[in-house]
């Protein structure tokens, strides 16, 4: 039985006080950073970069993974593992060789994700997750915050965990988009160990509460995996 992480979206936060952000998040005990990075290309929007990872990195001993919505992610790679990423989370979907990309980013001492968006066949992944250190399946459309989670997502969290556990891989399996305490529990049973939190955690001035609240109702159901 795995335990549940929670990753905190720096999305949602006030990005005018990234410092005191982190160190909220820190203080509520989550187990990770998240930082979404977008080209404007990939996905219709633009935010965050290699700076922001630097701010995050210089205030706080927490794992940051950094979320590479963007077309080339093999291109940028460097530069974010160099600012203090734990982790690159690289799409499936983008212009890369996946699988060349996973090598890239290990190669230079750090983990990788790959990441599917909610229109992705999971069975697509199954040839890069023997290399991949997670999969974060996305349970909105990229590129937007505040949208309704699209719970057909939960099936391939399903399939990725048995898929899993049949090929004796281990890597982990992460939900990120609209994930609240109400959706929290579902994920896990599905067979999620990490789930991705933005605007419930960054909106309550008690965030340590928000934090507790996901974790008792993952732990109602049983940890992931």
């Amino acid at each position: 039985m795995r335990t549940v992480r929670l990753a905190a979206n720096l999305l949602a936060a006030d990005l005018g006080n990234i410092e005191q952000e982190v160190k909220r998040m820190e203080k509520a005990q989550v187990d990770a950073i998240h930082i979404d990075v977008m080209d404007g290309h990939f996905v219709p929007y633009f935010a965050l970069g290699p700076e922001v990872v630097q701010v995050a990195r210089r205030v706080t001993r927490l794992p940051i993974e950094v979320h590479l919505m963007i077309q080339q992610p093999d291109r940028y790679a460097r530069a974010f593992i160099e600012a203090g990423a734990d982790m690159l989370i690289v799409h499936l979907e983008a212009y890369h060789d996946p699988k060349r990309t996973i090598a890239l980013v290990q190669e230079m001492g750090c983990r990788c994700s790959l990441a599917i968006n909610p229109m992705t066949l999971v069975e697509n992944a199954y040839p890069l997750l023997k290399n991949a250190d997670q999969l974060l399946c996305m349970s909105v459309n990229p590129g937007f915050m505040g949208q309704p989670f699209i719970i057909e997502v939960l099936e391939k969290v399903r399939l990725a965990r048995a898929f899993r556990d049949k090929q004796h891989l281990h890597f982990d399996i992460s939900i990120d988009g609209g994930v609240t305490d109400e959706t929290v529990g579902p994920c896990v049973t599905a067979g999620a160990n990490q789930v991705v939190v933005g605007r419930q955690l960054f909106a309550n001035k008690d965030a340590g509460e928000v934090s507790r609240l996901l974790r008792a109702r993952a732990n109602e159901v049983g940890a992931g995996g």
